[in-house]
């Protein structure tokens, strides 16, 4: 561990430090530092050369040309077409087609749309004033010729007979409530007297005694019978509920033994299962597994 330590501290630090290290920073600062500053002030100058040629020659220059190419590409392409359309297009439109164009309009469009309108309008106010005149006309027509004698064959004729029509309906709606009362009742009357009647006293002398016999007399024995082979079933059940519980407990004895007599320490007690609950507690006498109710 020593040597190993001793190697690195004594022999790789040095030469590496002045074998590597120390003329590489000499390098650096004493020729590379110096080199690129010189090229950096080079660049600058170059630059700035650059700059003052292209604001001071370049410049003015490309201004120049541009603006010949602009005047070339106005007098080539755009000064001979706004000629064209100034001198030539617009004055042949303007008066050859929208100056006849209006004339033809003002002069002859207008006035015979005038008259044509005032024609139009005239035929029409004709028209209206025409049927207005037939519709006035049929409207006599239709109330000298139906409306009136309709409306006097309703008031003389189909009001008075409609009237006694009702009133007769009337009085035969309420004889026929009258008889079909009367009618109802007397149904009703031979109804209770040939079905009603009969059945009730039927029911009074015949069913409602053999009703009582058979409560008292069949139906309360044999109930208590029933109740009583039930209880007797119960108290066998029982009974063989407890010899076989007691046959469990003998054969259980048999076969794991008597319980060890009690020593010093705390006597072991048997764990007994309460009624109605399916836990163990000590100490308890083992309850009946039967309810109260099939106790008796």
């Amino acid at each position: 561990m020593w040597s190993w330590v001793a190697l690195w501290r004594y022999v790789v630090v040095p030469v590496v430090t002045y074998g590597l290290v120390v003329p590489v920073v000499w390098v650096y600062r004493s020729l590379l530092t110096p080199l690129g500053h010189g090229v950096g002030w080079l660049g600058g100058a170059v630059g700035w050369l650059l700059a003052w040629v292209c604001s001071r020659v370049l410049t003015p220059l490309g201004r120049a040309l541009a603006w010949l190419l602009v005047w070339l590409a106005k007098a080539l392409l755009v000064w001979p077409w706004v000629a064209l359309w100034r001198y030539v297009v617009v004055p042949v439109v303007r008066y050859g087609l929208v100056v006849p164009v209006v004339w033809v309009y003002r002069s002859l469009l207008t006035p015979l749309g005038h008259g044509i309108a005032w024609l139009v309008t005239g035929a029409g106010r004709g028209a209206l004033f025409v049927l207005r005149s037939l519709a006035v006309a049929l409207g006599w027509l239709v109330l000298f010729l139906l409306v009136q004698p309709l409306s006097w064959i309703y008031r003389k004729v189909l009001a008075p007979v409609g009237r006694e029509i009702g009133e007769a309906f009337v009085v035969g709606w309420r004889v026929a409530g009258y008889l079909s009362r009367a009618l109802g009742r007397a149904l009703a009357w031979l109804a209770w007297n040939l079905v009603g009647r009969p059945v009730r006293r039927a029911y009074l002398s015949v069913l409602t005694p053999m009703g009582h016999w058979l409560r008292d007399g069949v139906l309360r024995p044999a109930g208590r019978a029933a109740l009583a082979a039930g209880r007797a079933a119960g108290d066998v059940l029982r009974a063989a509920r407890a010899t076989v519980r007691q046959a469990r407990r003998d054969a259980w004895r048999v076969l794991v033994g008597r319980p060890l007599p009690p020593g010093p320490r705390e006597p072991r007690r048997d764990l007994a299962r309460t009624l109605s609950s399916t836990t163990t507690v000590p100490g308890e006498v083992p309850a009946p597994e039967t309810s109260l109710r099939k106790q008796g």
